[in-house]
C-alpha cells in the first residue's frame, strides 16, 4: 500500500465501504478504470478491520450500512493514529443541510450525493489528492526541521540537545529492564595543534573522520553518539557493561592511533583519550544523566593527565588490563 513518505501517484489506493452490491461494483469499476487500487467492504465494521491492517490515504463510505454506519466509521478512523492524513468522502443519498453538517462534524472531508457522476467523483478525488500531498509536504518539512534540531551540522552526529532529552530515557529504560548502560567520553588529543598547523578546514575534516570512526563501531539502531563539545564526543552504549564499553573504547583508540587520516593531499595521525562510565541496575543505584556524564568526564581527564592516548574508567580488576591495553597502543 501507499508509503506516505513517498509522493502519491495518480493511482493511490482507496478503501470503499458500501453495503449496496450494485453501488459497490460501480464504484470499484469506476476507480479501477482510473487506475486506482481498490479494496471494498460490505459495511463499516469490515472496512474498519481492513483499515486497521492496512493504511489507506482515502476512504469512500456510504452513510447507512448494517453493523457500523459511515458516521461511526469516520469517527473510528479519526480517533486512531495513522501513518498519514486520511481523506474521507461520504457517498450517500442523504443531502439535507443537517446531514451534510453531521457528516463533516464526524470528520468527513467531502460529500457526494447518490447517484454520483463518475466525472464529478474523479474531480473530487483529485481535490483530495492535492490535500494529501500538501499534508505530506508539511509532514516531511517538519521532519527535516526536527532532524536539523537534533543534529550537529558539522559532523552529522547528534547534538547536546538530543543527548539532554534521550540520555535520561536510556537510563530509565536500563533501570526498568535491568540492563547495563555505559558511556564513553572521547576527546581528541592536542586538537588545537591540528587547527594551528593544518588550519581549521583540516580540523573540521578530522572531526568528521573521527565521527565516521565512531559510527563504524556502533551497533545500528541501538548505540548513538553526540558531539559533546568542540572536539569531545559522548558515545552511549545501551545493554553494554563496563567490560564491553572498554572493548569499544580501546578499539576506537587503536583505530585512531594507528590509522593516518587523509586530509586533502596530506595524512595526519591523531590520538584520543577516553573515559568510561557504567552502571548496572542489579548492583548500582540508578544515576542521573549528569552524574553518569561527570563520571565519564572525570576518567577522561585522568587519562589526559596520565599521558593521553589511553582508556580510563577503573573498576575492580581493571588496572592491569588498562596498563596492558595502553602498552599495545
Amino acid at each position: 500500500m501507499t508509503n506516505m513518505t513517498q509522493e502519491l501517484t495518480d493511482s493511490f489506493p482507496i478503501l470503499i465501504a458500501e453495503d449496496n452490491v450494485v453501488s459497490r461494483k460501480l464504484l470499484e469499476k469506476s476507480l479501477a478504470k482510473a487506475g486506482h487500487e481498490v479494496v471494498a467492504a460490505e459495511n463499516g465494521r469490515r472496512a474498519l478491520e481492513i483499515f486497521r491492517e492496512t493504511f489507506f490515504p482515502m476512504v469512500l463510505t456510504d452513510w447507512t450500512m448494517p453493523e457500523m454506519d459511515g458516521i461511526a466509521l469516520c469517527r473510528a478512523i479519526r480517533s486512531q493514529a495513522t501513518a498519514g492524513y486520511v481523506y474521507i468522502v461520504f457517498l450517500t443519498a442523504k443531502d439535507s443541510k443537517d446531514d451534510i453538517i453531521a457528516g463533516l462534524e464526524a470528520g468527513a472531508d467531502d460529500y457526494l450525493t447518490k447517484p454520483f457522476n463518475p466525472t464529478e467523483l474523479m474531480a473530487r478525488l483529485k481535490t483530495g489528492k492535492r490535500i494529501l500531498e500538501l499534508e505530506r509536504s508539511l509532514k516531511m518539512a517538519n521532519e527535516e526541521i526536527r532532524i536539523l534540531s537534533i543534529t550537529d551540522p558539522l559532523t552529522g552526529c547528534f547534538n547536546r540537545g538530543y543527548m539532554t532529552s534521550h540520555l535520561p530515557e536510556e537510563i530509565n529504560r536500563a533501570t526498568r529492564y535491568g540492563r547495563p548502560l555505559s558511556l564513553i567520553m572521547c576527546d581528541i588529543d592536542r586538537f588545537k595543534n591540528v587547527n594551528d598547523s593544518q588550519g581549521h578546514v583540516a580540523g573540521d575534516a578530522v572531526l568528521r573522520l573521527v565521527v565516521d570512526s565512531i559510527h563504524g563501531v556502533l551497533r545500528k539502531d541501538l548505540d548513538w553518539a553526540v558531539r559533546y563539545g568542540g572536539e569531545e564526543f559522548l558515545v552511549v552504549l545501551p545493554e553494554t557493561d563496563r567490560e564491553g564499553a572498554w572493548v569499544v573504547a580501546e578499539r576506537l583508540r587503536q583505530m585512531m592511533a594507528t590509522k593516518p587520516m587523509a586530509i586533502g593531499d596530506d595524512a595526519i595521525t591523531i590520538t584520543a583519550s577516553f573515559g568510561l562510565a557504567s552502571f548496572h541496575p542489579a548492583s548500582d543505584k540508578s544515576p542521573s544523566a549528569e552524574a553518569l556524564i561527570n563520571e565519564a568526564d572525570r576518567y577522561l581527564y585522568q587519562a589526559k593527565r596520565e599521558g593521553r592516548n589511553k582508556v580510563n574508567g577503573r573498576a575492580k580488576g581493571d588496572e592491569q588490563r588498562q596498563v596492558r591495553a595502553t602498552k599495545t597502543g
